[in-house]
């Protein structure tokens, strides 16, 4: 399918690129015409991609793959038509609007469309692909191996996107296991995937939690990418085998030794590509055209030289884009392979050359670059340990110190560099970037690539991950100029002294433990031979030397939680100190050593005696080389220091209210600042921001940050009436993000008059957060000032109780009325308890087109009492990219779309199609809400995903009605439709009117919902069924619309009806045999439903057959008092049904379900009938439940016994005489944990002596007004002859984890269980009898021999026992027995005349329990002991009181 789908696509769009070429001249005088043309491009590349994306699904329904390439060109697709989006957009706004373009407009409509489709097809990839997920079926470990750079991590990932696109598993998780693992953060990082909360700290501990965390989840798939050797999965805590079958592994690797250690059931090698496949990646990564080209020919010669390896041809073909070349520099190129012909590694096969050209081209075009700067950049990102995402701004400190761009004054300028590099590098594909802006990546083999080059040579390099001990070979590191070594057992004994003459740069962590105390010791004479150490990283470290050592060509020191009892005054050249986390003594005078200091970080610093950074006077202000401050923690810093300071450039600093007390304090001007006031520092990607919370007084302080500030906060400030002119006089124009909370002085965000003339204000404004203004009247009062709110992207208004109008312009200027339409770039509108709001906009009719909502997306109006509309026509017109839009709480809201002026009804008689994108459409609580537009308007369905309206009392029309040629109202009936709802996934309605409609759908409505996955309907009163039924109608269309959309909902998932009093039945029985996804169908509260399905009307002439739902897990049906049938005449095949329930349907028919893994089965008042629905259950050949009143719930046929079952509900089923019968085999219960049996008047036992022995996880059981019932248990010699029972007696009764059991009300019963030498309850912590009439005993011993003597019995867990109202019980405990109860906290006993079990208590306040025997000498002599012993009087006594209890002396 995915080739015809590629093959198709290709031949399709080659034939059409000339057609799709767009036209370049004739703007001016043939605009009509070009519009024709555009418009017809797009539509048949849209049209060609909707083509695609079917046949796409169908590949996908069938389980096939879709390669990257058809994935590539739908996504070029996409952008093609995103791209061409806002010129579509305008021309649907002059269609509209009737505008006329201006000229301007008309020359800038030039649109060039996909030309070609350059589809790749790996056949390596693609066989690889599809063994791994046809393996998958039959087997639990896959193993994946290749060549370094062939793609394994690409093509696993590949695998976890399908199986999570696919819904193959229910969790899918991958990690990367390197050659030294880090068991820590691969456990973190799949507890996080499975949502797990580690509460040990052991690694076995959490390997533990991690395992049964797993086996609680059904199907896991586990990518383990870059195995090196055999590794046992259960240390980190990945169940799989015997432990989990539903657990599949898929493991990449190098070597294919280790998927054979690591017993893969399938080994899988991806080869490499084809020299055609192998040219086609490389000619799009160079960005080459054409195809028969000198140029080309060439080029292709360098591709080949990449042995076919992806990663390879990627390096390659950037290196070749970056620099240009032409037809002699790719002669050089496959000159330069040529000559490194005698490069050879067998850990890197065929990919180490090209890496090395493209390392080598790194130098070249890099003349502002000295000494290859950006190759020592690469080179740097090598020491950090495998797949770690490096922090650039680590990087950048490395790099600094190791004297990378000498050229460059300033530390920001330094910074620039640096950035440039590392995006050059990703750029060549040496480097690869993260989902976190601030983080780059290097792959594996590129990083070993790295290492290979500095392993030899005067530039050498040492990595090493996990060391456990210290190097044997000390000579050989004189030779080092750079060594990290990460994660270092803390039992390694560093020498004293080492010789690194050349080491410039070293980097130390300890391994990490839970304990955060438990630090790497180091001393201070392991440094002291590093003179030309330059970058010294640290992390873990602790330094037990009294002084720090002498480093004189040290620039930058990096401490992350360590431990430092002295401070490092000692580096005389130090440029950089960053203390992340790092506990010392603190900043004292010693920091004034340090004149070359220009850089001073310190975040998260912990102190030995202060809780804040103290820094003392006079400190700062002799730094007079500080370019940057960092301080991140409390502290006491003179801010009056800081203006001394005449480099400073950057700082970020949490400060307090205490520290502005110098009136006259003015932050000086900088270009990168982070200033947090009264509030917790966090990292922001803002590069100059102000939080300023709880401020009472001028913020004069700040006057030189405003003008350039990004980001700013102000919480609970006073005084401050507006931003503009108050605060920002020239405008904050380059503010982006602005938060305001609790400033209860504001008025309006900008105040400007006509004297003042236009001006510029919050050009740049993107994001805008107001909550709690109590003053806030408006945002901008008097004249518009330019460009006002143009880039607004989202706005979100919440608690302000003055706020009348949200966006409210009274006068314009000129220059506004030539810029771009306000709000163009608004996506997200967040209003949100606004009590006194009328109107969100409010405009003059001459203005509104200065108004454009065509890129708003998501719309939330909430709480907003006086609200009657939300949009004017114009607006919901050019509202063109709405996706979702939600209306909560708004009780005046009448319409959602409501005209400005009555002549706009008139003048517009052809319907109009607004928000042709909405996919999510929710509307709660609006007491008025009438309409969500007027007639002239129609909604976009065909995107349309999810619609949930609720609680809209009255509520009438939601989508434009139409009438068919017999008067009947439907929703757009015609054939070829676009107005169906091709894509709704989710449908809920509650408590609307629905103008007294008596179906939800249209016939053909229903036939397109395809994409329809939940359905919930709730306090619909006057829906009779859900699809409406015609009866005259025209034949020739229905034959059209059941050939071209038969009735079939294969996504439905969900179906929940609920209060809904008029509702007979839900829909065909057609429809009900059409639903192969469908997994939970609850129907409540229906008094009027007669069946679930109706099998009177079988539409399209579907075949009735006894039914299967393969996927359903859940039936509900509940106070239906009328309902008779689910589907009548059929058998109910679930496979996968695990909660049944059915209460109070008193007129159901008993119809048969196979459910062979039901877990939770609730059965009360159902139906009289004991027929069951033409069945004859004793012919059925699987086991089989009975849902109604018969003899027998459960039929046991076919050798299955239940075992699946949890819980077990019963009620007033007056037909049942057994639960489960056992004339066939042997039934275990294995699982069921609670049983509750109530009024089945006919109940003869609960349990066979069999499947009472199988009761092992049984936790409560209830018994109540069960008159027929004679035992609990049947008796052995009541076992049926044909039962296989042979072997009961050879296993003791027992209910290991029994804790509750109650039983009342049961006439005929005359005892519990019986009774034997193994503990029958060793478990139980509540017992409650209660009006059981003939109940003799509690515990029956299982022979009739009475017990010679005294035998004691502890109940140690039994808390509560509850005797009432039993005339006829003669002993709780056996004759001849001694229970004692040492936990009972609560003993009543009531109305037991003949009882003969004593109860007394002895010195620890243990209640003994004793049957009299008076036959017994030994017996009798116990009762001596006792004083005053109770047998037959009530009792009401408790642990802390009420009666009390004989002692035994």
């Amino acid at each position: 399918m995915a080739e015809s789908v590629a093959s198709a696509a290709v031949e399709n769009m080659t034939n059409q690129a000339m057609e799709c070429a767009s036209p370049y001249l004739r703007y001016f005088f043939c605009y009509g015409q070009i519009v024709q043309d555009f418009t017809n491009q797009r539509n048949a590349l849209k049209l060609r991609k909707q083509r695609v994306d079917t046949r796409v699904d169908e590949a996908k329904r069938q389980i096939e793959v879709i390669y990257e390439d058809v994935e590539d060109w739908l996504k070029r697709a996409e952008k093609e038509l995103e791209q061409t989006q806002n010129l579509q957009d305008e021309i649907d706004r002059v269609k509209c609007f009737k505008w006329c373009p201006q000229w301007g407009w008309r020359y800038c409509l030039r649109i060039e469309f996909i030309t070609s489709t350059h589809f790749m097809d790996s056949k390596s990839s693609k066989s690889a692909l599809n063994q791994i997920m046809e393996a998958m079926k039959a087997v639990n470990m896959i193993g994946l191996y290749g060549m370094p750079g062939v793609g394994k991590t690409t093509l696993a990932q590949e695998v976890g996107k399908h199986a999570g696109e696919r819904k193959l598993f229910d969790k899918v998780v991958m990690f990367t296991m390197s050659q030294n693992p880090n068991i820590n953060s691969i456990q973190d990082k799949v507890a996080d995937v499975f949502g797990l909360k580690f509460q040990t700290s052991s690694r076995e501990g959490r390997a533990e939690e991690l395992f049964k965390s797993m086996q609680r989840v059904n199907k896991i798939l586990v990518i383990v990418d870059d195995l090196w050797e055999e590794f046992e999965l259960k240390i980190i805590g990945i169940p799989f085998g015997d432990d989990h079958k539903g657990c599949k592994i898929l493991l990449t690797t190098r070597r294919q030794q280790v998927c054979t250690k690591m017993n893969c059931q399938k080994e899988i090698q991806l080869g490499i590509l084809s020299e055609d496949e192998a040219w086609v990646l490389f000619r799009d990564q160079a960005g080459l055209e054409g195809n028969s080209s000198a140029l080309n020919n060439e080029a292709k010669k360098v591709a080949a030289q990449c042995k076919g390896l992806p990663l390879a041809i990627v390096v390659v073909a950037k290196a070749v884009k970056g620099e240009g070349l032409d037809l002699n520099g790719l002669k050089a190129v496959n000159q330069r392979f040529k000559d490194s012909r005698h490069l050879d590694n067998e850990d890197f096969g065929d990919v180490l050359q090209p890496l090395k050209l493209s390392y080598d081209y790194l130098k070249k075009g890099n003349n502002q670059m000295t000494e290859n700067d950006i190759q020592i950049c690469f080179l740097l990102c090598s020491l950090f340990p495998e797949d770690t995402e490096i922090p650039i701004e680590i990087l950048i400190m490395c790099g600094i110190g190791v004297g990378l761009f000498p050229n460059a004054n300033s530390i920001e300028d330094k910074r620039n560099e640096m950035v440039m590099a590392l995006k050059k590098l990703q750029k060549s594909g040496l480097l690869l970037g993260t989902d976190d802006a601030k983080r780059i990546r290097m792959h594996d083999v590129v990083r070993d690539f790295a290492h290979w080059l500095t392993s030899t040579g005067e530039n050498r390099f040492m990595v090493k991950d996990k060391l456990k001990k210290w190097p044997d070979m000390v000579e050989s590191f004189e030779c080092y100029t750079a060594i990290a070594l990460w994660n270092c057992s803390s039992n390694i004994k560093f020498p004293d002294k080492v010789e690194f003459s050349k080491l410039k740069t070293l980097f130390l962590k300890g391994e990490w433990k839970w304990r955060r105390d438990d630090f790497l010791v180091v001393s201070s004479t392991f440094f002291e031979e590093m003179k030309a150490l330059q970058v010294l990283f640290l992390q873990h470290v602790s330094f037990s030397a009294k002084r720090f050592p002498s480093l004189p060509n040290l620039k930058t020191l990096c401490c992350v939680r360590c431990e430092l009892k002295i401070f490092p005054s000692s580096l005389t050249n130090l440029e950089i100190l960053a203390l992340f986390e790092t506990k010392i003594f603190g900043i004292s005078e010693k920091l004034v050593k340090l004149p070359t200091l220009k850089y001073l970080r310190l975040s998260g610093v912990q102190f030995y005696e202060e809780s804040e950074i103290k820094i003392h006077p006079s400190l700062l202000s002799r730094l007079t080389s500080l370019q940057e401050l960092h301080v991140h923690s409390q502290n006491t810093i003179n801010l009056l220091e800081l203006n001394s300071l005449s480099c400073l450039t950057a700082l970020s600093l949490r400060l307090s209210t205490d520290q502005f007390s110098q009136e006259d304090f003015v932050f000086p001007k900088l270009q990168m600042y982070t200033i947090v006031v009264n509030e917790h520092f966090s990292y922001e990607s803002a590069l100059r921001t102000l939080k300023i919370c709880n401020f009472p007084s001028s913020l004069s302080a700040f006057n030189n940050l405003f003008y350039n500030v990004e980001k700013l906060k102000l919480q609970n400030v006073r005084g401050q009436k507006n931003i503009v002119p108050s605060i920002g006089e020239m405008g904050v124009n380059e503010l982006t993000s602005l938060e305001l909370e609790s400033c209860y002085d504001m008025e309006f965000l900008t105040v400007i008059t006509r004297d003042q003339g236009p001006s510029v204000a919050f050009s740049n404004l993107v994001e805008l957060y107001i909550q709690s203004m109590g003053s806030l009247k408006g945002l901008c009062y008097g004249l518009s000032p330019t460009r006002f709110l143009q880039n607004l992207k989202q706005v979100i208004i919440k608690k302000c109780e003055q706020l009348q109008v949200i966006f409210q312009i009274d006068e314009l200027s000129e220059k506004v009325q030539c810029q771009i339409p306000l709000l163009s770039n608004l996506t997200i509108l967040n209003l949100d308890s606004l009590p006194n709001l009328e109107s969100i906009w409010k405009l003059n009719p001459s203005h509104q087109e200065i108004v454009s909502l065509t890129r708003l997306k998501v719309v939330t109006i909430s709480g907003c009492d006086k609200l009657k509309t939300i949009f004017t026509t114009c607006q919901a017109l050019s509202m063109l990219h709405l996706q979702e839009l939600t209306i909560r709480y708004c009780d005046k809201v009448e319409q959602v779309i409501g005209f400005v002026q009555e002549e706009e009804i008139i003048e517009n008689d052809c319907p109009f199609c607004c928000w042709p994108k909405l996919e999510i459409l929710r509307i709660k609580f609006c007491q008025w809400l009438k309409y969500v537009y007027v007639n002239t308007l129609t909604l976009g369905r065909q995107s349309l995903k999810s619609v949930s309206i609720e609680s809209c009392p009255e509520f009438i029309q939601f989508f434009n009605m139409e009438q068919n040629k017999y008067g009947q109202h439907i929703l757009h009936r015609g054939l070829g439709s676009q107005e169906s709802f091709v894509n709704l996934t989710h449908l809920e309605l509650t408590s609307i009117a629905l103008l007294n409609f008596k179906y939800l759908f249209s016939e053909f409505t229903a036939r397109t919902l395809e994409h329809l996955k939940f359905l919930m309907i709730r306090d619909c009163s006057f829906l009779e069924h859900l699809i409406e039924e015609v009866e005259k109608v025209d034949e020739i269309y229905v034959s059209n619309m059941k050939n071209h959309y038969p009735l079939f909902w294969p996504k439905l998932e969900s179906v929940h009806i609920e209060y809904c009093e008029n509702l007979k039945y839900l829909c065909s029985s057609t429809l009900a045999q059409r639903l192969p996804n469908l997994n939970c169908i609850s129907i409540l509260d229906c008094p009027r439903l007669i069946q679930v399905f109706n099998m009177e009307t079988n539409k399209d002439d579907f075949e009735l057959q006894n039914h299967c739902w393969p996927k359903l897990e859940t039936l509900d049906i509940v106070n239906c008092q009328i309902l008779k049938y689910v589907l009548p005449n059929t058998l109910l095949n679930v496979p996968f049904l695990q909660y049944l329930t059915v209460i109070n349907c008193p007129q159901f028919s008993c119809f048969i379900v196979q459910a062979p893994l039901i877990k939770e089965l609730v059965l009360r008042d159902v139906g009289n009938s004991h027929q069951l629905c033409n069945i004859d259950v004793h012919v059925l050949n699987k086991d089989c439940i009975v849902v109604g009143n018969h003899e027998e719930v459960f039929q046991v046929q076919g050798g299955y016994s239940f075992s699946s079952i949890k819980e077990l509900y019963l009620t007033n089923l007056l037909k049942v005489r057994i639960i489960w019968n056992d004339f066939a085999q042997v039934v275990t219960l294995n699982n069921l944990t609670s049983l509750k049996v109530s009024d089945c008047k006919k109940l003869r036992y609960i349990f066979s002596p069999t499947n009472a022995r199988s009761l092992s996880r049984l936790m409560y059981l209830c018994i109540k007004g069960c008159d027929e019932l004679e035992q609990i248990i049947l008796a052995k010699d009541q076992v049926s002859s044909s039962s296989s029972n042979a072997d009961i007696g050879l296993q003791p009764l027992s209910f290991p984890n029994l804790t509750q059991i109650i039983v009342t009300n049961c006439g005929n019963l005359k005892s519990l269980f019986p009774f034997g030498f193994v503990p029958v309850l060793p478990k139980l912590e509540s017992l409650e009898l209660k009006r059981n009439s003939k109940l003799e005993q509690v515990l029956k011993l299982e022979n009739e021999v009475e017990m010679a003597g005294e035998e004691e019995t502890k109940f140690d867990k039994l808390e509560r026992l509850t005797l009432e109202e039993l005339p006829s019980l003669i002993h709780f405990c056996p004759k001849g027995c001694h229970f004692v109860l040492p936990a009972l906290i609560e003993l009543e006993v009531k109305d037991c005349p003949k009882l003969t079990t004593s109860f007394f208590v002895d010195s620890q306040k243990f209640v003994h329990c004793i049957t009299k025997i008076p036959q017994l000498v030994k017996q009798d002599a116990i009762e001596e002991t006792v004083t005053d012993a109770i047998f037959n009087k009530n009792i009401n006594w408790s642990h802390w009181g009420g009666s009390q209890l004989p002692h035994i002396t």
